[in-house]
């Protein structure tokens, strides 16, 4: 109990010390309080003036920040100036890269009004782009005038695949037509060929005069760059396609043209048209799309004015051709004419792209359709002028008529534009493809050919002469068609219907020709039931023959035969083939009646005074002289 009460006791000591501690912490802090009051209240007015310092210095600091940026444009405008006063042909990308700068520090002035410099460098910075953009334009007309030459033939001629490039000895050539040689290969060269577009104005020069002509154009001078650039461009495509060999005449002198000298102007006008528009059309294509690549609408309104005037100058001679007088010879250089329209077209539709050119393309268009009536329609009046030839000068010796080889000849050419002809019936017919309407018109023009023969046929005055002429023209007809793509078109029994004219042509002639000479060789009428002067039985088959009409019959067979052998010697059969089948013929049915009439009566005058007065010829003579028959010249038998 006791050692109990001296811990509590010692307990009750130890709280009363605790709480005088804390009395005295408490008192101590109280007091520590109110010294950091009154040195909060001392130190207020310090913090104050430190925070204004702070924010003084901010601000001077920002403004010198901002006076940096400001000195630091007036020097780029300083920079800027001296370069725009030096120009642009020193160091032409220098000064673009100023007029650059110059707009940077347009832009930042603007959009930085509050400085109060900012009016003034404004008006100075706008000032030198108003000169800047003065020089610009002067620049750009400068380097255009200098860059843009006409293109020289020969170079022209580089850029053409080989097998379309004119030799050093001879000119372009021309249209086809019967009567100057076969059809060219130009167009199915140029289907597969690579053409090369020469490049109009040096590549290296290319990329300044876009960007002199985009700040033009963002500068709000569009019309100003579209004028200048089309201007110099326009003179060069027009002074290239002159040294080529264009003329510009009008619709009235080509039509007056004679037409030998028309003709070899269509061959150039198909090579200059090629030309044009697949090097030098599409070359002033491309340079527009480069130099004006910051506008399409530019690069279309640009192109259309540059070309305008050439293309219309090319197409004008097109039209003048399809609006003359038709002729048939005009029809091959219209086919060539619409060949190579309508081989361009699809080039002409994508170079010449965009509303600005829409009337050019239009006028290609009407071109190739108008060219193609006018072919249809040649080819219509080709039948009908077949069919009324009258030409009067019919050859005396029965030859094939110069009518009928021209026409051949112009069927031969027709069938080197099958392609192109079936394009030009589907143009109006809609046709299936099959070749069945130049088939038709084929068999409509071989069929007027061949009315119009038989009216020539009928100005012989001998019959025999009429027959020799329409187996040649026949004859002539089927062979050319044998050996031409006509065969397939016209068929088999077109050809084995005409053979058979031919061969009805030579019955009728052997017939006509020789029945009075083989009349003097049968023994009808000479024989006789008794009386002087007849043979007895040693003239065997002549036996109660007269010895006065055998003389007869002999003289006049010589007489007859004569007469025949002076005419058709001087007749003509061409083809030899046929002219030795004829001769066969002839001699197939003259020489075995003349050999059975030497052996039957010839007894009756071998005793009798002068018998070679009578029988002038032995059959073998006979054959030699049917030899030189339709050889076309004068022979005495």
């Amino acid at each position: 109990m006791e050692s109990l009460a001296q811990r509590a006791a010692l307990l009750r000591e130890s709280l009363q010390k605790s709480q005088q501690a804390t009395d005295a912490v408490v008192s101590i802090l109280g007091s520590f309080d109110s010294r950091l009051s009154a040195l909060d209240s001392a130190m207020r007015p310090i913090q104050v003036r430190t925070h204004a310092v702070r924010t003084a210095h901010e601000n001077i600091d920002r403004t010198l920040r901002s006076a940096d940026v400001i000195l630091t444009q007036f020097d780029r405008t300083r920079e800027a100036e001296r370069e725009i006063q030096k120009g642009p042909h020193e160091n032409l990308q220098g000064f673009l890269d100023a007029v650059d700068r110059l707009r940077s520090i347009e832009r930042f002035f603007s959009s930085n009004r509050s400085y109060r410099s900012s009016d003034g460098v404004l008006n100075h910075v706008n000032a030198l782009l108003s000169k800047a953009l003065v020089k610009m334009e002067g620049e750009f007309q400068n380097q255009l005038s200098q860059r843009s030459k006409p293109m020289e033939p020969d170079r022209l001629f580089d850029c053409l695949p080989s097998t379309l490039r004119p030799s050093s000895e001879s000119q372009p050539e021309g249209g086809k037509h019967p009567s100057t040689g076969s059809q060219s290969e130009n167009q199915q060269n140029s289907e597969a060929a690579v053409y090369s577009p020469p490049a109009l104005i040096e590549p290296k020069f290319v990329p300044l005069l876009s960007k002199l002509a985009q700040q033009l154009v963002q500068a709000g001078c569009q019309q100003q760059c579209s004028e200048i650039y089309s201007e110099a461009r326009a003179s060069a495509l027009e002074s290239s396609l002159k040294n080529l060999g264009v003329e510009k005449l009008s619709k009235e002198e080509v039509q007056k043209m004679p037409w030998e000298i028309l003709e070899s102007k269509i061959g150039n006008w198909i090579h200059f048209m090629r030309i044009a528009v697949k090097l030098l059309f599409a070359g002033e294509r491309q340079l527009c799309d480069q130099v004006f690549e910051c506008s399409q609408s530019l690069r279309d309104k640009c192109f259309a004015a540059i070309t305008k005037n050439s293309l219309a100058t090319l197409l004008s001679f097109g039209e003048a051709i399809a609006m003359s007088k038709r002729s048939p010879e005009k029809l091959f250089v219209l086919l060539d004419m619409y060949e190579i329209m309508c081989e361009l077209q699809t080039e002409i539709d994508t170079i010449f792209v965009g509303e600005s050119c829409s009337q050019m393309r239009d006028s290609a268009l009407s071109l190739t359709k108008c060219l193609a009536q006018t072919a249809q329609k040649t080819f219509s009046d080709f039948e009908e002028a077949v069919e009324k030839d009258a030409t009067k000068n019919i050859h005396t010796d029965g030859t094939v008529h110069p009518l009928t080889s021209y026409v051949i000849n112009y069927v031969k050419f027709l069938f080197d534009y099958q392609s192109t002809l079936k394009q030009l019936f589907q143009e109006f017919k809609k046709e299936d493809g099959t070749g069945s309407e130049l088939a038709a018109v084929t068999m409509k023009i071989m069929q007027a050919l061949q009315n119009n023969l038989d009216a020539k046929a009928k100005q012989y005055k001998d019959p025999a002469l009429m027959h020799i002429f329409l187996m040649n023209n026949i004859h002539y007809i089927v062979k050319s068609v044998r050996r031409s793509e006509a065969k397939d078109l016209l068929g088999d029994d077109w050809i084995q219907r005409h053979r058979r004219i031919v061969q009805q042509n030579a019955n009728q002639y052997r017939r006509i020709a020789w029945s009075k000479v083989l009349q003097c060789l049968s023994g009808q009428g000479l024989t006789s039931s008794g009386g002087s002067g007849q043979v007895g039985s040693e003239g065997g088959n002549s036996s109660g023959a007269s010895r006065a009409a055998v003389k007869e019959r002999f003289r006049s067979f010589n007489v007859l035969f004569e007469e025949i052998y002076q005419k058709q010697c001087s007749w003509s059969v061409p083809d030899t083939e046929l002219r030795e089948s004829l001769r066969l013929a002839v001699a197939e049915i003259l020489l075995p009646a003349y050999r059975s009439f030497i052996k039957r009566f010839g007894p009756l005058i071998e005793n009798s005074k002068a018998p070679g007065k009578y029988v002038k010829h032995t059959p073998e003579q006979l054959e030699l002289l049917l030899g030189n028959l339709f050889e076309g010249k004068q022979e005495r038998a």
